[in-house]
């Protein structure tokens, strides 16, 4: 592992993924849902511009056989050279010194992977997440995500028309009456999402949907038309 992240030191040639030794994503598939492992990841950033922000924090827990695993979580904040207070810190409460004190991000992303392994992830607003996650490993390992991302921000209105039109995560929480025991901080928020996400699958299963690959389609559908344009 040390000659491993050496070779991915700022200034070191740039390294061939498949030597990560990672596994490869598993596709998406019909097995029942508490069948599944599922990882629920949660990203702090020091900002919302995707081509300029970098990721601070990552926090992730599992769910495993129909239930949230206590025993697989994943913590970490990053150490970003440089990084200032900004706007985002009074959200996320991240000081410029805890992320200075962080893990370098090569050795946090590839433990991250590991933990990950070949499971889909879950996110609320997930292409966010998604989209910098990529961006951090494709810049730091030179690695290709390439893993599903499910979104509970369009399973929740998917699979319960009847609520409110709500947008965001304190308003789906608010809703089932669940209580986060800390916002705006990435294991907090992650484990609020994979609680929401037991309840979304649960409702799932009484709509028929009993299966990651179908709930991916429907909810890919159901984005489709509510970007469509109206008539």
């Amino acid at each position: 592992m040390k000659k491993l992240l050496a070779r991915l030191r700022p200034g070191r040639p740039a390294l061939d993924p498949r030597s990560l030794h990672l596994p490869a994503p598993a596709p998406l598939d019909d097995r029942p849902l508490a069948s599944q492992r599922l990882v629920v990841v949660d990203l702090e950033t020091s900002g919302l511009n995707l081509q300029r922000d970098h990721l601070l924090a990552i926090g992730a827990v599992v769910i495993e056989d129909g239930a949230i695993d206590l025993s697989q979580q994943f913590e970490c904040t990053l150490r970003q050279p440089g990084h200032r207070a900004g706007p985002s810190t009074l959200i996320h409460g991240i000081a410029p010194s805890a992320v200075a004190a962080g893990r370098e991000p090569d050795e946090a992303l590839l433990d991250f992977m590991t933990f990950v392994g070949d499971s889909p992830l879950l996110a609320f607003h997930a292409p966010f997440d998604q989209h910098m996650l990529e961006r951090a490993l494709r810049e730091t390992l030179g690695y290709r995500l390439s893993h599903p991302f499910l979104d509970a921000a369009v399973l929740a209105p998917l699979l319960c028309p009847e609520a409110p039109a709500y947008r965001g995560l304190d308003e789906w929480l608010g809703h089932f009456r669940l209580q986060a025991s800390e916002r705006h901080h990435a294991s907090a928020d992650a484990l609020a999402t994979a609680e929401l996400a037991l309840i979304l699958f649960s409702k799932a299963r009484r709509q028929g949907l009993d299966s990651l690959a179908e709930l991916q389609r429907r909810a890919q559908s159901w984005r489709r038309r509510q970007l469509a344009p109206s008539l």
